[in-house]
């Protein structure tokens, strides 16, 4: 599909905005209860939805929960199946670090253990930036290499901080499974090889493990380390070859920023902490007249479900409510509401339930959804779409598609 879009592609003066409300899909807590997005007092969004088309988005396929990183990739039109890319990989570029060939890049998680090593907090209580930068220099000072492979480790933000492993005269494979067992009240996994390039990187992950708790063991809350996510370099065909787009990132938190200049976005700067709405809508408006195509993340709709936090989230989801007329102030020709994945407070986790999608546009037919809300997307006119139909959707909303065939 790919190959057929880049072949009809054209660059006009249109812009379009993708705004990515991350985990914006719920649950009602109680059967016949209402969602975190439907519970919330939104006004602007009311009075968007009758004049857009609405439908749902499954990111990778029916009954599949979507990481963030295949998330994404869907809605920029990379099929999550045949493009595959580790959040190790995501993190590391999203801050800045250059990967080498055969060098496997690892994301992980702060955790908080407890007796027999068993897992009572998978983030560790969501520690300060300021924290995790100390237990990062804790670990530096303790584990610069592994039998002879250099060890690289990176503050990322509160829980999260990525390993690098560089080994040049013998590259590390990064097909391995989890040391995260993506639940409470067990011990962490060991790390297994899934072929023989990746003994090497099973072994330096598990002896990171084993060097790092000991390094920990006087920290009460942030003394052990979850890994998923390993990769080593991935490559994407260019966004802007692909679609005839100038288009730039406005995230804060560095996966998404690695992400998207992994495809070849400008990752612009943002003033604040990655909940600083405020400053993601000035970079928005500084920026406005130099591109075409714009991705702006939301991060804080998937946090609050994660922790669980259902009053919480509703909260999230009415600040950014209340800044979208400054959005809308832009006049973009294409504006597409959206998430990466659902992440119902509910489960404390990501889902596979389908997101809600909005697509504002002067060529919207009239649609029956009165709110951006999972029910209301449902009746929409859009139907339930693959993730990777978005970009085509709001290429052709743009005028940016020429015609196909004769």
């Amino acid at each position: 599909m790919l190959d057929t879009i880049k072949g009809l592609a054209k660059k006009t003066d249109s812009k379009i905005l993708m705004v990515v409300l991350d985990g914006i899909g719920g649950l009602p807590l109680e059967l016949g209860g209402e969602t975190e997005l439907a519970s919330a007092h939104t006004p602007n969004l009311d009075a968007l939805a009758p004049l857009a088309q609405l439908g749902q988005v499954e990111l990778v396929g029916a009954g599949i929960t979507p990481g963030s990183g295949p998330g994404h990739l869907s809605l920029f039109g990379y099929d999550p199946i045949k493009f595959v890319v580790g959040r190790g990989a995501l993190s590391a570029v999203g801050i800045g670090v250059k990967l080498g060939y055969g060098d496997v890049a690892v994301r992980g998680n702060f955790a908080t253990l407890g007796a027999g090593r068993i897992v009572e907090d998978r983030r560790a209580g969501r520690p300060s930036d300021e924290k995790n930068a100390e237990i990062v220099g804790m670990l530096r000072a303790a584990i610069p290499e592994i039998g002879g492979v250099k060890v690289e480790i990176y503050t990322e933000s509160e829980h999260r901080f990525v390993v690098v492993f560089r080994n040049p005269g013998a590259p590390l494979g990064a097909n391995l499974s989890d040391v995260d067992p993506q639940a409470t009240g067990v011990q962490p996994l060991t790390a297994e090889a899934h072929d023989e390039a990746s003994k090497k990187t099973a072994e330096l992950v598990n002896a990171f493990v084993t060097q790092a708790e000991a390094t920990l063991s006087g920290e009460t809350q942030v003394n052990g380390v979850l890994f998923r996510g390993y990769s080593d370099v991935p490559h994407f065909p260019s966004f802007d070859d692909i679609y005839q787009l100038r288009a730039a990132c406005i995230a804060s938190y560095p996966m998404y920023k690695g992400l998207a200049s992994l495809v070849g976005m400008d990752v612009l700067e943002v003033e604040g902490h990655e909940d600083a709405l405020a400053g993601k809508v000035e970079a928005l408006k500084a920026n406005w007249d130099k591109y075409d195509f714009f991705y702006f993340h939301v991060k804080k709709t998937d946090s609050t479900g994660e922790d669980g936090d259902f009053a919480e989230k509703v909260h999230k989801i009415e600040l950014f409510d209340e800044l979208l007329p400054e959005l809308l102030a832009l006049k973009p020709d294409v504006l597409a509401i959206v998430g990466d994945h659902s992440t119902p407070s509910k489960l404390m986790s990501h889902s596979w339930h389908p997101v809600p999608l909005l697509i504002a546009s002067q060529y919207a037919r009239k649609d029956a959804a009165q709110r951006y809300t999972e029910e209301e997307a449902a009746r929409g006119t859009l139907g339930l779409r693959k993730g990777t139909d978005l970009m085509p959707l709001l290429m052709a909303n743009a005028l940016k598609l020429q015609k196909y065939g004769a």
